[in-house]
Formats: structure tokens, sequence, C-alpha cells
């Protein structure tokens, strides 16, 4: 299971980090909307039990607190990639942080390392 010790805390900014990782093919981006992940292209619906966490990156503003956010990218189980984000602190939406948990504790039963 991944917690916060296991997250890469990463610097450049997070659109950067975005672009390189769709070069690695995680081109979806999901939104989180009525307790699923939404693909937002497709408008396909993933639950946490079809999504595994591959990458988790923490990003925190230098010159603000309240820019804080986590970038999951993310591998369902049909083989879409792609990327959701959350706040955290402040503004977090505390229903995708609530999702994600799943999606971790999901992985920890089935002895995925992350």
């Amino acid at each position: 299971m991944m917690n916060t010790q296991d997250m890469k805390d990463y610097r450049p900014p997070l659109t950067e980090k975005i672009n390189e990782l769709a070069k690695k093919g995680f081109e979806t981006q999901f939104k989180f909307e009525n307790g699923a992940l939404k693909d937002r292209t497709s408008d396909k619906n993933y639950q946490a039990q079809e999504l595994s966490i591959i990458e988790e990156y923490r990003f925190e503003g230098e010159s603000n607190p309240d820019d804080m956010s986590i970038l999951y990218a993310l591998e369902a189980r049909d083989g879409t990639k792609g990327i959701v984000v959350n706040a955290y602190g402040t503004y977090s939406d505390d229903d995708l942080g609530d999702f994600m948990k799943r999606v971790k504790e999901k992985g920890k039963l089935q002895g995925v390392k992350k």
C-alpha cells in the first residue's frame, strides 16, 4: 500500500509532470463524478476495483502553501492509462480521496507493490 512516505515529492510544475506521463501513455484525463472515475473522452466510468495506481506524485507550492496537489497515474483493467489530480489540505476533494484509498487498499489486498 502506498502511503504519504511512498509518494515522490516532485518540485517541477504539475503540467510538466502531466506532459511527461502522457509521453509514457497516460493520456486519458479522468474526473471524479458520482462515485467513480470517468474518462473525459469516452465517458466510461471506472470503479476503484478496476484501477491500479502506477505512480503518485505530491506537489507543494513553494510560494503558496495552498498550491498543493497529488497527481495519480492510473491504469484500468481494460488497459486505459490516465491521470487524475486532487488537491490536498484545505481544498482537497474528500470523496476523491476516499475513492483513491479504496484503489490503494485493493492493491494491498492483491499484493501489488507500489
